[in-house]
């Protein structure tokens, strides 16, 4: 059996990410998970044992030292990103970091120059996965073929509801979350807008808040655990306290080219989606209106021509490692070429840019220069 191109080793390897992640490797015939990390011992047996891991550790640094592992995973909280991704840099290890890769753009910068400065030896790659959704590579595609004139507005829906009853998890605490819901789902949608219409935003105006009503502290459980919590409902809560991260904002941004942007960000339960599509581009000579859930990629004319261009169903994205992760890193991994057109460390820097810009927009109350 030939070696695998990739070992790997995984820190968060327990988590709400981490656990699919590990699922999707596994099924890999060119990837072998090497090391697993994660901060409870019950959970990380557990994964040691599906993996086959040879090392099972609480001590993310064994993992980036070990000597077999070339790809590290960073699915840590923000707040531990920095220090794990400056490690693997100085080991020369290739690196995938989750979004938003630090606490802030100043952190982000630095992770970035360090394997800016490495290239093109070590590959990195931040999973921005609303890019892989085929509705939003159409749009651009139309955006790129000139159908939608200049764009002149934009506007993205990312309602995700948890559950009322569901209670804490690190994502609620600022010292561990970036800037709750608008780094969480923020980066995403700002990323996949920004590389649909080729423009960045200049400055944003942005007005945040906690919606969600006091949660249950049930100490230190992971999302998936803390969203079974809450679905079932049956659970009795020892305490409950305020978040102390926003689930919703609204956000209005000025563009490059001109155009003005629109945003809404939640996690608050009551603000369902399915009501309206996603994504709507407007532009000089038409309109169109983006929906991954209905798969609806629908254009509007002046006259107000209705016409659907394509329906997608949505198929959910599959092994996402299979697909592109491992493809888009294997030429620098094997030294054959350059990686493959893939979001990175510096697609990070810019989102946390904007993302940071919101957050500050919100406490202040006036734009922000991005």
């Amino acid at each position: 059996m030939a070696d695998p191109l990739f070992k790997i080793g995984v820190l968060g390897a327990t988590g709400f990410i981490g656990t699919p992640y590990r699922a999707e490797i596994r099924n890999c015939r060119e990837a072998t998970i090497v090391a697993v990390c994660a901060r409870r011992e019950d959970l990380l047996a557990k994964a040691a044992e599906e993996d086959g891991a040879q090392l099972t550790t609480r001590n993310w640094r064994e993992v980036i030292a070990h000597p077999e592992v070339n790809l590290v995973l960073v699915l840590t909280p923000d707040a531990l990103h920095r220090e794990a991704v400056l490690a693997c840099a100085k080991e020369g290890k290739h690196l995938l970091c989750e979004k938003p890769v630090g606490m802030n753009a100043g952190e982000a910068a630095e992770m970035w120059r360090l394997y800016r400065e490495a290239s093109p030896t070590l590959a990195h790659f931040v999973p921005f996965w609303t890019r892989m959704v085929r509705v939003f590579e159409i749009a651009r595609e139309i955006v790129a073929a000139g159908e939608l004139g200049e764009i002149v507005s934009t506007i993205f829906r990312w309602q995700n509801p948890r559950p009322e009853a569901m209670p804490h998890t690190w994502r609620d605490d600022p010292s561990l979350s970036a800037a709750g819901t608008i780094a969480d789902v923020g980066s995403h949608a700002y990323d996949v807008v920004r590389w649909i219409i080729g423009a960045e935003a200049e400055s944003v105006l942005a007005h945040g808040e906690t919606l969600t009503p006091p949660k249950a502290d049930l100490g230190a459980i992971n999302l998936g655990e803390a969203l079974d919590w809450g679905n079932d409902g049956t659970g009795e809560a020892p305490s409950r306290r305020e978040a102390g991260t926003v689930d919703y904002a609204h956000l209005a941004c000025r563009y490059s080219n001109g155009a003005m942007g629109t945003y809404l960000l939640s996690h608050a339960p009551s603000l369902r989606k399915h009501l309206a599509p996603e994504l709507e581009l407007h532009g000089t000579k038409a309109s169109l209106s983006v929906d991954r859930w209905s798969g609806d990629v629908i254009m509007v004319t002046p006259d107000q021509e209705k016409r659907l261009v394509e329906n997608v169903p949505d198929c959910a994205f599959g092994n996402r490692f299979a697909k592109w992760v491992f493809p888009a890193l294997a030429p620098i991994v094997s030294g054959s070429g350059p990686a493959q057109g893939h979001p990175d460390l510096e697609d990070g820097w810019i989102a946390q840019k904007f993302t940071d810009a919101a957050a500050e927009s919100v406490r202040e109350g006036r734009w922000v220069t991005v």
